[in-house]
C-alpha cells in the first residue's frame, strides 16, 4: 500500500472509529490496531536524542516503526569504550523488534530494517513518516527529502541549521501539504500551555519586557581534541555530509558535536527552540518576529579552533508594541513575561508568578483569583484566548497524520522561534545592530549581512535543490 493509500485509509478507519463503526476485525491482538491501520515510521538518527524520540513512538499502539537509520552501528555516545545506553543502528533494530515480540504480534511484524543512507528510508513507499534525530546540520536535507518523497515529518529543533533552510522547509510543507511536527516538546507539556494563556489573556498586564535564559555554551573541549581515525563503526564521511570536512575528534562527534559552528549553534540554537518558542507562543509571535536584534556580550570558549560557538552571550531585540527581549546565558533558565501588572515565569515543571493583588501592581482593586491561583488551580478560566492544546508532543504528531490536522509546532512556527539566533549570528560577525523586517523576512539596508543570512556553504555535491 502506498503512503498516499495508507493515509486515506487510516483517515477512513479514524472516521469509522469515531461513529462507532469500525469492525472488531480490524483491531490488532490485545486492542492494538491492525498492522494496515498502523501509521507506519522510519527513525533516521540513532543516537540519543533518536533512542528518547523512539521509546515515545514504542508506546503508541497505532504506531509502527519499520526501519531505522543512521551512519554509525554501535556506539556509546562521548565514551570510548562500553558505558551507559547503546547507541546507533544495531541497538535500535534491537530495540523495536523486543518491544513487538512482547506485544505477540503473531507474525504480522517482519522485522525492523537497518540502513545507513537516509534516502532508502525516505524512497520506502511502505513508511508513512520520517522522524529526523541526525545532528543539525543534517536536519534540512533529510527533511526535504522526506517531503518530497511524499512523508509527513517530525523533526527535532532547531528545525534548521542554517536560516535559509528553514524556509525552504516551511514553504515545501505547506506545497506538500505535509504534516510536521518539530520536537519543541514543551509546547505539549501543560505547565507552558497554562503560562501562555495566563500571558494571552491579559493577566500581567501590557507586556514590556520578555527575558530568556539559555544556557551558557561549552567553555572548553568537551571530550578529547586529538586527531584519530574514525572507528570502523562510523561512515565519518557521512557523517559529515554538507558540512566542512573537520579531522575527526571525540570533543567534536557524539554529543559535543554544536560546539562547532560547522555542525550545530551552540548551546544558542540547542536551547533558543525551546524557551524563545515558548516566549514567541505566550506573546502571540509565532507568525512574526522582532524589529531588531544585537549580540552582546559573547565570549568565545578556550582551546583554539576546537569549538567556535560562543560561552556566555546575550541576544537583546526589539519586538512590535516596543517590547523589550532579552536571551542569553545571563537570564534565568526558562521564559519570562514581564508586564505592566505582573510577571510569569515558567520552566520544565515549574512556573512562579508575581502576587499583583498582594504587592499593589494590578492597577484598581482588583478580585481575586491572583496569578498564583492561576497556576495552581487548573480549573480556573484565565479566559477567552486558548491556546493549542496538545495531548502529547508524539500523540499529536500521529493525531495530525490521522486527520490531517496541523502539530502545535508546525514548521513556519518553528524557525520564526529560531529566527533571533540566526540573526543575532550574523550581527555579531559584522559587528553591528540588524534591523529586520520579519513579514518579508530580510535584513534592512544591509546587503552583506542579508548574504550572510541566505548563505548555505554546502561541501562537494550536496544541494538543497
Amino acid at each position: 500500500m502506498s503512503a498516499s493509500s495508507r493515509r486515506r485509509f487510516l483517515q477512513s478507519s479514524l472516521a469509522l472509529s469515531a461513529t462507532g463503526f469500525l469492525p472488531g476485525a480490524a483491531l490488532g491482538l490485545e486492542g492494538r490496531p491492525a498492522p494496515s491501520e498502523r501509521v507506519t515510521v522510519g527513525l533516521i538518527g540513532c543516537g540519543a536524542r533518536g533512542f528518547a524520540n523512539l521509546e515515545e513512538l514504542l508506546k503508541l499502539p497505532d504506531v509502527q516503526v519499520v526501519a531505522v537509520c543512521d551512519v554509525d552501528s554501535l556506539h556509546y555516545r562521548e565514551y570510548t569504550t562500553r558505558k551507559g545506553r547503546p547507541l546507533g543502528t544495531e541497538p535500535a533494530k534491537l530495540a523495536v523488534e523486543q518491544h513487538y515480540a512482547k506485544a505477540k504480534e503473531s507474525g504480522s511484524f517482519s522485522g525492523c530494517a537497518t540502513t545507513s543512507d537516509f534516502r532508502e528510508l525516505c524512497d520506502r513507499d511502505d513508511i508513512d513518516a520520517i522522524l529526523v534525530a541526525t545532528p543539525d546540520h543534517w536536519h534540512a536535507l533529510i527533511t526535504l527529502a522526506a517531503l518530497r518523497s511524499g512523508k509527513d515529518v517530525y523533526c527535532e529543533k532547531p528545525v534548521t541549521h542554517r536560516f535559509a533552510e528553514g524556509q525552504l522547509i516551511y514553504r515545501e510543507v505547506a506545497k506538500q501539504k505535509a504534516i510536521f511536527q518539530t520536537g519543541s516538546q514543551q509546547r505539549s507539556e501543560k505547565n507552558f500551555h497554562r503560562a501562555v494563556e495566563l500571558v494571552r489573556n491579559g493577566l500581567i498586564g501590557k507586556l514590556k519586557r520578555v527575558e530568556v535564559g539559555l544556557p551558557a555554551g561549552y567553555p572548553e573541549p568537551m571530550g578529547s581534541t586529538d586527531a584519530e581515525t574514525p572507528p570502523e563503526h562510523l561512515d565519518y564521511e557521512f557523517w559529515t555530509g554538507p558540512a566542512p570536512m573537520l579531522p575527526y575528534m571525540r570533543a567534536r562527534n557524539h554529543r559535543w558535536w554544536r560546539g562547532h559552528s560547522a555542525y550545530g549553534g551552540g548551546n544558542i540554537m540547542d536551547w533558543i527552540g525551546h524557551h524563545n518558542d515558548i516566549a514567541h507562543w505566550g506573546a502571540g509571535f509565532d507568525g512574526n518576529g522582532p524589529l531588531s536584534v544585537e549580540a552582546v556580550g559573547w565570549t568565545s570558549p578556550k582551546g583554539g579552533d576546537i569549538y567556535d560557538c560562543p560561552v556566555e552571550y546575550e541576544i537583546r531585540c526589539e519586538y512590535p508594541g516596543g517590547i523589550e527581549w532579552s536571551i542569553g546565558s545571563q537570564n534565568r533558565a526558562g521564559t519570562k513575561w514581564i508586564g505592566e501588572e505582573g510577571w510569569i515565569w515558567v520552566n520544565r515543571g515549574a512556573t512562579e508568578a508575581s502576587d499583583p493583588w498582594a504587592t499593589g501592581e494590578r492597577k484598581g482593586t482588583g478580585p481575586s483569583p491572583s496569578l498564583n491561583q492561576f497556576i495552581t488551580d487548573s480549573d480556573l478560566d484565565p479566559g477567552p484566548k486558548k491556546a493549542y492544546l496538545s495531548p502529547g508532543h508524539h500523540r499529536n504528531f500521529i493525531d495530525g497524520i490521522k486527520t490531517r490536522t496541523a502539530c502545535v509546532a508546525p514548521s513556519e512556527t518553528a524557525h520564526r522561534s529560531i529566527t533571533p539566533g540566526h540573526l543575532a549570528f550574523v550581527a555579531h560577525q559584522v559587528g553591528r545592530k540588524l534591523k529586520w523586517d520579519a513579514e518579508n523576512e530580510t535584513i534592512i539596508d544591509d546587503q552583506g549581512a542579508q548574504d550572510l543570512l541566505m548563505a548555505t556553504p554546502y561541501r562537494g555535491d550536496w544541494k538543497l535543490g
